[in-house]
């Protein structure tokens, strides 16, 4: 017996209904990009490795995925590599590419490779698949699509500004409740110096970006496992813990800093950013929370997440300033700021509240009844009215019994049922059978039309 084919964990097949939902998604954001000028670009599934390795930080560089070399990758390899201890450089020998792990890192290297073929400052937008070798759970995927939004090339803290805008926009327009949380990089920075562990800053940064994940007490165990002392440790705990509004706290946060200058020049972008924000309105809940780290390296600046308040689920947008990303191949001194929905997440949670429009139920608006013969010749010139006149239709492709026809497209979930036989066809008009109310009317095709627009 054949075994029964399957795909790999963390990966989803997904259904016309599905991906109708998916495009709602797709297509929400697609058109919010475009309303604030960001202009589309996309890049090949894999890079090479060297574009990739060290980019993430090396939690990150584990998660590539690497795509072995085509052919004989093993030729020429030293055979002293082919054990446990060396596989690390057994992996540089035998892989050269690797599948893109966010959109960020190759938007960087597009950047430097068409620098002479794009204007600065530069906003594109991004909506592809990446992949991660995670372990896959809810809300978590090993293949998944980023929906980004990048401006390259200005330093300026109103695109932060303009990109809370656009978050805020497109969750409006989903009908999902969020909360933007914000932080600054150089706050994280001035809290290490101010713990006395300016040099643990990256330990730092991947340890307490897990407390919403592991808790403040399994971050403490990791910061001691990483090397920060017990006194580092037990100062930090309460910067972390600092409460109240969001002015209260970056209050608070500009006291603590006073002392560093990175610190303070933190605690400054995020004012500013918080008041522009603030000055424009929200429909969003803004947050300032400490804690927030996310754990790429090469965040510099503002870092933003995204949580949603009425669903149970991981960071749904997340995004920050990096100041040199391009410096890394070869083009140093270029600032960006970017954003990026995670749309899996995002469906996911548009599926658990029930959030789509009910259009999306069918493909088809009308489905017309194949009798046959001059019937379907007449049903088929209907048909490219229809198409024409921008309603989508189809014809059922076989003349068999009306009540297969009709389970077809109940169970299609097709709104209409369009008849057109001997005498429909001799007078030029057809039936049409609303399927959600059950009643049904003759007009003329012109009539029917109108009527379906």
């Amino acid at each position: 017996m054949a075994q029964k084919p399957s795909i790999p964990k963390g990966t989803r097949d997904f259904s016309p209904a599905e991906m109708a939902r998916r495009n709602y998604i797709f297509d929400t954001i697609r058109s919010v990009f475009k309303l604030y000028g960001y202009q589309q670009i996309e890049t090949p599934a894999m890079e090479n490795l060297s574009t990739l390795m060290g980019k993430y930080g090396e939690e990150g560089d584990k998660l590539l995925f690497k795509i072995l070399n085509s052919g004989n990758y093993l030729a020429g390899v030293d055979p002293s590599l082919l054990n446990e201890e060396k596989f690390t450089k057994l992996t540089t020998q035998i892989s050269e590419k690797g599948l893109r792990y966010d959109l960020t890192v190759p938007f960087a290297r597009f950047v430097v490779q068409h620098r002479n073929d794009i204007q600065m400052p530069f906003r594109r937008f991004q909506i592809q698949p990446v992949w991660r070798a995670d372990r896959p759970q809810k809300g978590r995927y090993r293949e998944f699509y980023q929906c980004d939004a990048d401006v390259v090339g200005s330093d300026s803290l109103v695109n932060e500004v303009e990109l809370l805008q656009l978050i805020d926009e497109v969750f409006r327009r989903l009908g999902v409740r969020i909360t933007i949380k914000l932080n600054n990089r150089k706050v994280l920075a001035g809290i290490a110096e101010l713990i006395g562990a300016p040099d643990k800053m990256i330990d730092i940064t991947v340890a307490i970006d897990k407390i919403d994940k592991i808790g403040i007490e399994k971050v403490n165990e990791e910061l001691a496992d990483r090397g920060l002392s017990a006194e580092s440790i037990a100062a930090l705990r309460p910067i972390l813990e600092i409460d109240g509004t969001v002015e209260q706290r970056l209050a608070q946060l500009e006291s603590l800093l006073a002392t560093s200058e990175t610190g303070t020049l933190g605690v400054k972008e995020l004012r500013e950013v918080v008041d522009g924000t603030l000055a424009l309105g929200l429909n969003a809940e803004l947050d300032l929370d400490v804690s927030l780290a996310r754990g790429l390296n090469y965040y510099t600046g503002t870092i933003i997440e995204v949580k949603a308040r009425d669903f149970a689920i991981g960071s749904i947008t997340g995004g920050g300033r990096y100041d040199n990303l391009t410096g890394v191949f070869g083009m140093p001194g270029i600032s960006g700021v970017g954003i990026s929905f995670g749309a899996d997440r995002i469906y996911d949670v548009l599926n658990g509240l029930d959030l789509y429009p009910e259009e999306l139920r069918a493909g088809s608006k009308v489905m017309f009844v194949n009798f046959g013969g001059a019937e379907t010749l007449a049903s088929l010139k209907a048909v490219k009215a229809l198409r024409a006149a921008g309603i989508s239709c189809e014809l059922y492709p076989d003349a068999v019994k009306m009540k297969k026809q009709m389970a077809y497209a109940n169970s299609s979930m097709i709104p209409y049922v369009a008849i057109i036989g001997e005498s429909e066809a001799a007078d030029g008009t057809v039936t049409l059978k609303n399927m959600v109310e059950g009643t049904q009317e003759t007009v003329k095709l012109a009539d029917a039309i109108e009527k379906l627009r």
